[in-house]
């Protein structure tokens, strides 16, 4: 079982804006997440990994067949308080859920 963060890389954010980002998109997503699943990854260690994408329009396709394979996800939107502008999708919280589901769909990414 783990949980996969998506941060996008064409857009400037500091890595404090990164890591606050990422924690909105995992809280976000792990409450979405049954609670069976939920509890199968926090006994299993809660693993993270956290990877990047290049575009808005790759984190929501990774959403999209995220979804199609019934895994839960969060896309992230930014209010635009400090770095980014109103509204940008920041971030894609994926799970958890079982590795093999997830590395389907992130296999080409790379690590942040």
């Amino acid at each position: 079982m783990k949980q996969v963060l998506i941060v996008r890389t064409d857009i400037k954010m500091g890595k404090g804006k990164i890591a606050a980002q990422c924690a909105h998109a995992s809280i976000s997503a792990y409450e979405k997440t049954p609670f069976a699943k939920k509890n199968l990854w926090k006994i299993s260690g809660q693993k993270k990994i956290v990877l990047k994408a290049d575009s808005e329009k790759e984190l929501r396709d990774i959403e999209k067949t995220a979804q199609m394979k019934n895994i839960k996800t969060a896309l992230i939107r930014d209010a635009g308080h400090t770095q980014v502008e109103p509204n940008t999708v920041t971030a894609l919280g994926i799970g958890p859920d079982e590795d093999g589901k997830i590395d389907e769909i992130v296999r080409k990414l790379k690590l942040l």
